[in-house]
């Protein structure tokens, strides 16, 4: 059996590679080199398995062998590919969905460490004290030492109504503690809105799912339906999702034809662009966007289009830097590669992958101290994309990506929420200087 599965993957590789060779065309004899030394690589490969098989103390089961030299070969690049067995596949087919059983969190690795990048609001994870930057040190008593984000993903998640003990250490604590627990439904409910001091409209949006488009015409329909002087955008905390729902997003704010994203892979199929439909757009009041490292994915393509686009202002700080492209690709046997293919760029050519967005006007959160659990706490050594080992770096970003010296504004100590007492006050000045001579100029 053994043998039979060591000549498959080298039957199957080798055919790649030609085949790679036969398309690419222009540099045959670099493929042909190429193709041997991958032969010669994998000659070693099945040597070990074999030797494995022959002396190894226990009995070993191949599935589990083949399974782990996948997954060595994904732990190689970037912190966001990996590969999925059929089991953990058929749970990441319901993370978009909009409704699934467990704690409601999203998770990276720092320094070989799982670490939460941002719990998402109203859910288990956020109620039960959960915090950007918490190291997770054992899931239901388990060590995550070594474990993929698909593997603590699926142990996190379980039957409705269950228990699950997170162990977790964060600066401030003296020792790790344990957080209990319990798994529910998940009905991300993305879009949530209020008026503020009468005038000013807060719309925030928790994460990108399939319906967040359409939670979000209701939330603009009645946050407009009374005139405001600005609106204020929260993305804080928002670990990203859809791109085609962060496209829609900055629909309702853009005129036609506005370029959004756009991506650019190692192939030419793999570039797109992504403009405004331009479809009942609401353009007539300014816009305050508020950003923190929490926000990743669909939120950066949101604040940084609104701002290269000169339509919103961004306050708050640099936000998450993960701007990769992520393609699920399955495989015969019902497993599938989570594989990083391309890289997302804003309208003016700035790479958001490792860099992020820079807000206009910074305004730190409340600091997190040991006695302050609420709020939106950024602790000083917050993870960003640029701190995940194997990180993609930056590349060719054009020069406009890079910005001006942003305002700086100290945040305070406490449960206080000075970013979003920053964009309330700066829609009400800005309204005010309209009202001066000039102040439409």
């Amino acid at each position: 059996m053994l043998k039979t599965i060591k000549w498959r993957i080298v039957v199957v590789i080798i055919t790649l590679f030609i085949s790679a060779g036969i398309f690419l065309g222009s540099d045959k004899a670099k493929n042909v080199l190429a193709v041997s030394g991958t032969y010669d690589n994998l000659k070693v490969f099945t040597e070990v398995l074999s030797l494995i098989e022959a002396n190894y103390v226990e009995d070993v089961k191949s599935e589990d062998l083949i399974n782990g030299s996948i997954k060595g070969m994904l732990r190689t690049l970037d912190p966001h590919s990996s590969y999925m067995t059929p089991d953990i596949f058929k749970e990441v087919q319901v993370e978009t969905e909009g409704e699934f059983g467990g704690l409601g969190i999203e998770i990276t690795i720092k320094n070989e460490i799982l670490t939460v990048v941002a719990p998402i609001e109203d859910t288990p994870a956020d109620r039960a004290g959960l915090k950007p930057n918490d190291k997770v040190l054992k899931i239901g008593g388990e060590s995550t030492k070594d474990m993929s984000i698909m593997e603590a993903v699926k142990k996190m998640r379980g039957k409705e109504g269950t228990k699950v003990i997170i162990t977790i250490m964060r600066d401030g604590f003296e020792e790790p503690k344990d957080f209990e627990i319990v798994r529910d439904i998940i009905k991300v409910k993305s879009v949530k809105y209020q008026i503020m001091d009468e005038t000013v409209g807060y719309i925030k949006i928790k994460s990108f799912t399939k319906n967040t488009s359409e939670e979000l015409d209701a939330a603009l329909k009645s946050v407009t339906k009374n005139p405001i002087i600005g609106l204020i955008l929260d993305l804080r905390n928002d670990p990203g999702g859809l791109l085609n729902q962060a496209v829609e997003v900055c629909n309702r704010f853009l005129e036609k034809g506005q370029l959004v994203v756009y991506i650019k892979g190692k192939r030419e199929e793999q570039n797109l662009k992504f403009s405004s439909s331009g479809r009942n757009p609401y353009l007539d009041f300014p816009m305050i966007v508020l950003v923190n490292a929490g926000s990743a994915s669909a939120s950066e393509i949101v604040a940084g289009a609104l701002q290269d686009l000169k339509r919103a202002v961004v306050v708050g700080t640099t936000t998450f830097g993960k701007g990769s492209v992520q393609t699920i690709i399955p495989l015969s046997d019902g497993s599938a590669l989570r594989l990083t293919t391309a890289k997302y760029y804003t309208p003016k050519g700035r790479l958001i992958q490792g860099k992020g967005i820079a807000p206009d006007i910074i305004v730190e959160e409340p600091v997190l101290t040991a006695k302050t659990t609420t709020g939106h706490p950024e602790s000083p050594t917050i993870v960003r994309e640029k701190d995940l080992k194997n990180h993609l770096k930056g590349d060719e970003g054009t020069p406009e990506g890079e910005k001006k010296q942003p305002v700086e504004i100290k945040g305070k100590t406490g449960e206080e929420d000075p970013q979003l007492e920053r964009a309330v006050s700066l829609l009400k000045s800005w309204n005010l200087f309209k009202q001066t001579k000039g102040g439409t100029k």
